[in-house]
């Protein structure tokens, strides 16, 4: 199963009750009041974690609850502090908080990061809180709730038997969005049985499902592409976009979003119009797509695949691509007989070298 948006509640343990105690011992009958605090309720946080790769584990925890601090003791002993939560998460994740939901009490504003707009469905919208970008990275989503005082807090000359005490201090709570966006320093981007698949089986040691039919990928899969020199670069299979995917047909945001990520794109179009395509209308549309979605996307490192190489009409529709597009980058490559993959790596090792915005990454 592989998930990569899920809704979520989540709530930071409450702070622990204060207690009400008096010091009594062998000599000390009527010793004064010694009750301690209560310890702070644990928080939640999220921490980016590279050897998570979606968000799987809150499907089956879609609650998630830090621990209550625990409630303070005689002798002025303060309550332990609860447990923190610490939620894996996809390097790459954005979360948001739903406005207006029930029993919500997390402050929004207290986020660093700039207000974004998303639609949750078809009626709620929600705030970009915070993007897990870097390995490590912590974050924390619902802070506990603070002690409660015990009754050595309220002693004084005119009150030395103070019952007084204070409850703790509810976590903060609320629901919240979680987003994956999928990094790579390349995205792979075409129409359907392209051949995305298999050029990410040859290029790289990720092994995708190939089959010959449509949407064959569901999901993005991410490769690592070795260059010389002990350099790599990772390189996304984003699922087939079809004609209207900026609007969500075929489930255009859902795969549209992980190329946002993506320094470099890289459309595969299937030269030899096997499915009954124009390649020239298929890059067209896709570079139309793209603008759609998110016009900043247009501006990044682009080249074109031309794959299917070996196939029937292949050459003629390719002079046809060169003609319409003369200043692009254009590969021929047949990623079912491996032709083409070093004039690939190549182009993408100078895109990527020369590409300052790009910083090595360890797998």
């Amino acid at each position: 199963m592989f998930v990569d948006r899920i809704k979520v509640f989540v709530q930071a343990g409450k702070g622990g009750r204060g207690c009400v105690s008096f010091r009594r011992e062998k000599f000390v009958p009527k010793g004064g009041p010694d009750g301690g605090d209560g310890g702070r309720g644990g928080d939640v946080i999220l921490l980016g974690d590279r050897h998570v790769d979606n968000l799987t584990n809150l499907f089956y925890e879609p609650i998630v609850r830090a621990k209550n601090g625990v409630h303070g003791k005689g002798k002025k002993m303060t309550g332990s502090a609860g447990a923190d939560k610490v939620v894996k998460v996809p390097v790459g994740t954005v979360v948001y908080a739903a406005e207006g939901a029930e029993r919500s009490t997390f402050n929004a504003q207290r986020s660093t990061s700039s207000v974004e707009q998303l639609a949750i469905g078809n009626r709620q919208s929600a705030i970009s809180i915070v993007d897990l970008i870097r390995d490590g990275q912590k974050f924390v989503l619902c802070r506990g709730g603070a002690g409660g005082k015990g009754n050595v807090h309220f002693k004084s000359s005119r009150n030395r038997a103070p019952r007084q005490y204070t409850e703790g201090e509810e976590g903060e709570e609320g629901y919240f969005l979680l987003e994956l966006r999928t990094i790579a320093d390349a995205g792979l981007v075409g129409y359907p049985n392209a051949g995305k698949s298999t050029l990410l089986r040859k290029v790289s040691a990720a092994r995708p499902k190939v089959a010959a039919y449509p949407f064959t990928t569901l999901h993005p899969i991410v490769g690592v592409i070795e260059f010389p020199g002990y350099r790599r670069a990772t390189i996304a299979d984003i699922p087939g976009l079809i004609e209207g995917a900026h609007r969500g047909l075929g489930l255009g945001h859902e795969f549209l979003r992980h190329i946002t990520r993506c320094r470099i794109l890289v459309f595969v179009i299937d030269v030899a119009g096997s499915e009954g395509r124009n390649p020239v209308e298929d890059l067209r549309n896709l570079r139309r797509e793209i603008d759609l979605y998110d016009p900043a996307l247009s501006s990044r490192p682009w080249l074109v695949v031309a794959n299917k190489m070996d196939l029937p009409y292949a050459k003629k529709n390719l002079e046809a691509v060169q003609e319409r597009f003369p200043k692009t980058k254009i590969i021929p490559t047949s990623a079912a007989k491996g032709e083409g993959m070093d004039a690939l790596k190549e182009a993408l090792a100078a895109r990527i070298t020369n590409d300052k915005d790009i910083v090595s990454r360890g797998i």
